[in-house]
């Protein structure tokens, strides 16, 4: 694996064409426990992107992790902005010496979005929010790189974790959002937030696996 900054941006644009195309069970999801706007602020994100990808093609990867992260700051709606533009900008941090995206990069770059969501958002696994998909991505990461797993496998387990993440919202408590103020406090219901991050890492290594 040895990502540029072009290749991801067609990943940006497998995403969002993905999210176009479910708008309305996102919008049921997050109508049963939140507001009913993740959908629409995550997608008006995403379809920014779109607009400028020939400059995000044309930038380093640090910068054009940067230039995400601000661009979903100021694009997205709602606590999602925040939360994403800070793993973008701390993602750029992490890749400022890297020419490409390989699979430790990718490694350090997954690690420094969890770490700023989790505090930016003072959140810890298993509170029902979006950490909930991209935590046990993480760890199936870490973990399969240090057993040796090729990277075909590694990136299979990374997205089966995150995927396994989101659906294991479903039987958790909220502990933030209007959720959280529920009598069943979100239990039964799958967290939007955990849903669309799942298919944004199933859908990265979908490209990188068909690339």
């Amino acid at each position: 694996m040895n990502l540029t900054s072009k290749d991801y941006v067609e990943y940006i644009k497998m995403i969002s064409k993905r999210y176009e195309g479910c708008g309305d069970y996102i919008t049921s999801l997050d109508a049963a426990t939140g507001d009913g706007d993740h959908w629409t602020n995550i997608n008006s994100g995403f379809l920014k992107l779109v607009e400028i990808a020939d400059e995000l093609e044309a930038l380093s990867i640090s910068d054009m992790m940067k230039k995400i992260g601000m661009t979903l700051m100021s694009a997205v709606g709602g606590s999602s902005g925040v939360l994403y533009g800070s793993a973008y900008l701390a993602a750029a941090k992490a890749a400022k010496e890297s020419e490409t995206i390989t699979i430790d990069v990718l490694k350090d770059i997954y690690q420094a979005m969890l770490d700023a969501i989790m505090q930016r958002g003072n959140v810890q696994p298993n509170q029902k929010t979006m950490i909930d998909a991209i935590y046990p991505a993480v760890q199936a990461l870490k973990i399969s790189i240090a057993d040796g797993f090729d990277e075909k496998e590694i990136l299979v387990k990374m997205k089966d974790a995150a995927l396994e993440g989101a659906q294991a919202t479903k039987q958790m408590e909220a502990f933030r959002g209007r959720a959280c103020y529920q009598a069943d406090k979100g239990v039964g219901h799958l967290d939007p937030g955990a849903v669309t991050m799942s298919y944004q890492i199933e859908t990265f290594v979908q490209y990188i696996l068909t690339k």
